[in-house]
């Protein structure tokens, strides 16, 4: 926690117990109830989320959680958590919290929306990769993808869970690019594998490709590595399969 969001959560703090003090020595008519506290803190969240001030609401629904984890707006904080998380770039905390939120509320109506953060923070390194448009920008092949594949399962398992859910088309298009991308950097692992004369380790990656990214542009190219691979080691009958599906292949493309 940052010194302004340290500062900002101890004052909430201060504030929260004098107003339960002042609550005590209050006439019935001027009473501040727990309820009422409660609500002043997660109006203010809300207000910090609709004015995009992610860091601030943060601290909002932090105090909430913490101060009243058993009061009327609790779970709508932990779900909304995950969204201030994501969207001041916490992405580990998104994740974090979204796992939490899955684990405690596995059929609270907010869960299938938790699954999907869950998915874009894990890959999301800065805003620029999942913003609102549906497909993202290039990237280089040459990154650590890693995440990526994180993401691509976390998506996946997501559409499974939820298949009609309305950010399902999203996700969809989200896990095209992703798949995409993975194989781009298989590719140029299975290159690097050929220039390096390690051929059966240019076909390992080459037919990982063939295998589970069927539906991906690179799937040309993966077929072309394994018919260079097989004829380096003297494989010449699975080097002529190769080239009869890669000719098979570009005739229905």
């Amino acid at each position: 926690m940052n010194f302004i969001k340290k500062k900002e959560f101890c004052l909430i703090s201060i504030l929260v117990a004098s107003l339960i003090l002042s609550g005590c020595n209050s006439s019935p008519e001027e009473e501040i109830t727990i309820e009422m506290i409660e609500k002043d803190i997660y109006d203010q969240a809300q207000s910090r989320l609709k004015s995009g001030n992610y860091a601030l609401a943060i601290v909002s629904l932090e105090t909430l959680e913490r101060q009243f984890p058993f009061g009327k707006y609790a779970e709508q904080a932990q779900s909304e958590l995950i969204f201030a998380y994501y969207k001041n770039s916490s992405y580990d905390a998104a994740i974090s919290a979204a796992d939490r939120f899955i684990s405690l509320h596995p059929r609270h109506p907010n869960t299938p929306y938790a699954f999907y953060l869950k998915g874009l923070a894990r890959f999301t390194d800065d805003q620029s990769f999942f913003g609102d448009l549906p497909l993202l920008g290039d990237m280089t092949h040459k990154r650590d993808l890693s995440r990526a594949k994180e993401s691509f399962d976390d998506l996946s398992e997501f559409l499974t869970r939820y298949p009609e859910s309305e950010y399902a088309g999203n996700a969809k298009q989200r896990m095209i690019f992703l798949r995409n991308l993975i194989a781009k950097q298989e590719i140029y692992v299975a290159e690097y594998y050929i220039e390096r004369k390690a051929y059966v380790a240019a076909v390992n990656r080459a037919n990982y490709i063939i295998k589970h990214m069927s539906r991906t542009p690179e799937v040309a190219k993966a077929l072309e590595i394994s018919i260079i691979a097989y004829k380096e080691l003297g494989k010449d009958d699975l080097a002529k399969e190769a080239e009869e599906i890669l000719k098979t292949y570009k005739e229905n493309i």
